[in-house]
C-alpha cells in the first residue's frame, strides 16, 4: 500500500507518519483548515448576535424578566439551537443562554427571558 499526499496525491516518500509530499502541501492544508473554521465561527457568531439582540428586545433595558410566546419568537427568526450555554436550576429547569440573557421553555408554549444579574 502507498501512502499519498493529502493534497496533491503524490507518493510519499520518508517517515510512515508523513503526511504531506512538502511544505506547500502542508501550509496549503492548513491555511484552508483555518479559512473554514473561522467561516464557521464568524457565521456561528452572527447568530448567538441576532439572538442576544431580539431577547434584549424583548426583555427591554429596565426590566430583569418576563413572558413571552413562542410564536413570537419564531416570527423574529429566533435561533433556538445557538445558545453560548445553559443552566439547571434547583427545580430542575433549564435555562440557555446567550451570554448574559437567558430564555426557559415552559409546556405552555411560553417563555421566559430573564437578565443575568451578577
Amino acid at each position: 500500500m502507498s501512502r499519498k499526499c493529502k493534497i496533491c496525491k503524490k507518493p510519499l516518500r520518508g517517515r510512515s507518519d508523513k503526511l504531506f509530499c512538502t511544505v506547500r502541501c502542508k501550509n496549503y492544508y492548513h491555511t484552508n483548515l483555518r479559512k473554514a473554521s473561522g467561516k464557521a465561527a464568524v457565521q456561528i457568531n452572527e447568530y448567538l448576535m441576532r439572538n442576544h439582540g431580539i431577547l434584549l428586545e424583548l426583555l427591554g433595558k429596565n426590566k430583569t424578566q418576563t413572558k413571552i410566546y413562542r410564536t413570537l419568537l419564531e416570527q423574529k427568526k429566533f435561533r433556538f439551537k445557538y445558545h453560548t450555554h445553559f443552566h439547571i436550576n434547583s427545580k430542575g429547569k433549564m435555562f440557555q443562554y446567550v451570554y448574559d440573557l437567558a430564555w426557559m421553555e415552559f409546556s405552555d408554549d411560553e417563555i421566559l427571558i430573564v437578565r443575568k444579574i451578577e
